[in-house]
């Protein structure tokens, strides 16, 4: 009976063998090194630009709905440091009635007036704000207790007439017999320094002096840069930029974005 001789590997092959497999290893890994990382990179690249976007999205979703003149940056707004915007939300509006029936007095301190037309969205949480122009003695920020403030804080809504408490009387009618509806300033605050965007509410109104709640918008911000301008042939609108950029990992993104805003009181 034959037998057949087997024979199996010998260590010295074992051993070329398990070094030609880590060569053929290193020379993939090189191929596919750079590949990957792209694919990593751009990936990351791809949150930080939606993570922008976003932000800079919903701002300017805000901004569209702000008080006619109440938009205005923080000072030091440099692009390193701390960089905010605040303005008035607008909630509602229309027109108050003028020569007949409850007409709003601006010779004293009317408390109450008929709104023509729809009646707003409004309710004691609520300012009224007449011909508010942004400027010493017709500014929504200097209280609602002064004497040439715009604003009046609504003491009750009744059916198509509004309730408002005033020591004063407004400072100037609106040529178009307009008037709005806002709540309490909205404010949003970018610090570089810690790497943050936050949208600030609730702090009350500029005379109260309240602490309010902040939400985040985004992480890593390492850049952002707020400005206001309004044109003087056309005082009817104004422009707002707003730059941002956020990095991470070693990557980076800016994203610019612009928001006409409505002037008109």
């Amino acid at each position: 009976m034959r037998h057949l001789r087997t024979r199996g590997f010998t260590l010295v092959e074992l051993v070329v063998v398990i070094a030609l497999t880590g060569v053929l290893a290193s020379v993939v890994a090189i191929f596919l090194r750079a590949p990957v990382r792209q694919y990593v990179d751009l990936g990351r690249r791809a949150e930080l630009s939606d993570t922008a976007d976003t932000a800079l999205r919903r701002i300017a979703r805000d901004l569209r709905h702000a008080l006619p003149n109440s938009v205005r940056v923080g000072a030091g707004c440099t692009g390193t440091n701390v960089c905010s915007i605040e303005f008035f939300p607008t909630v509602g509006g229309g027109r108050y009635r003028v020569g007949s029936g409850d007409e709003l007095d601006f010779t004293r301190a009317d408390t109450s007036f008929d709104v023509v037309g729809p009646m707003p969205q409004a309710s004691t949480a609520h300012h009224v704000v007449v011909y508010n122009l942004g400027i010493h003695g017709a500014d929504a920020y200097s209280g609602a207790a002064a004497a040439t403030d715009v604003r009046r804080p609504i003491s009750g809504v009744g059916a198509g007439s509004l309730s408002i408490t005033s020591s004063h009387p407004f400072p100037f009618e609106s040529p178009g017999q307009r008037f709005h509806v806002v709540s309490s300033p909205v404010r949003y605050v970018c610090n570089p320094q810690a790497g943050t965007l936050v949208r600030e509410a609730g702090y009350g109104w500029p005379e109260a002096g309240t602490t309010g709640t902040s939400r985040l918008l985004a992480r890593g911000v390492s850049r952002c840069l707020f400005t206001y301008e309004q044109s003087a042939a056309a005082q009817r609108s104004g422009l707002v930029t707003m730059q941002i950029t956020l990095s991470e990992g070693g990557e980076g993104v800016s994203l610019y974005h612009a928001v006409h805003v409505s002037n008109q009181p």
